[in-house]
């Protein structure tokens, strides 16, 4: 039995909206401790951002994340602020 070697990631640069949305949902890790649910999170918001997907309040209560220490309306809020500052 053979197995394949992972495919390659591509890095996001430095001073893309991608990376950046991604940097602005991991500044909320205490409040979110799943790694996974930040990335989930950090996608949906980006494709937010490009036109593509929903308002940071829908997209929090439909990625049904486990939050600690913050309801999903303050969450939204903070994030809703901080994306402000990348599509001005």
């Amino acid at each position: 039995m053979t197995t394949l070697p992972e495919s390659p990631v591509l890095k996001a640069p430095e001073d893309s909206i991608e990376k950046q949305v991604y940097a602005i949902v991991d500044r909320y890790k205490e409040h979110i401790p799943r790694m996974n649910d930040r990335n989930r999170l950090s996608f949906a918001l980006y494709k937010y951002v490009i036109g593509q997907g929903d308002e940071p309040s829908l997209t929090i209560k439909t990625n049904k994340l486990i939050l600690e220490g913050i309801t999903e309306e303050e969450l939204a809020k903070n994030l809703a602020e901080d994306l402000k500052t990348l599509k001005a």
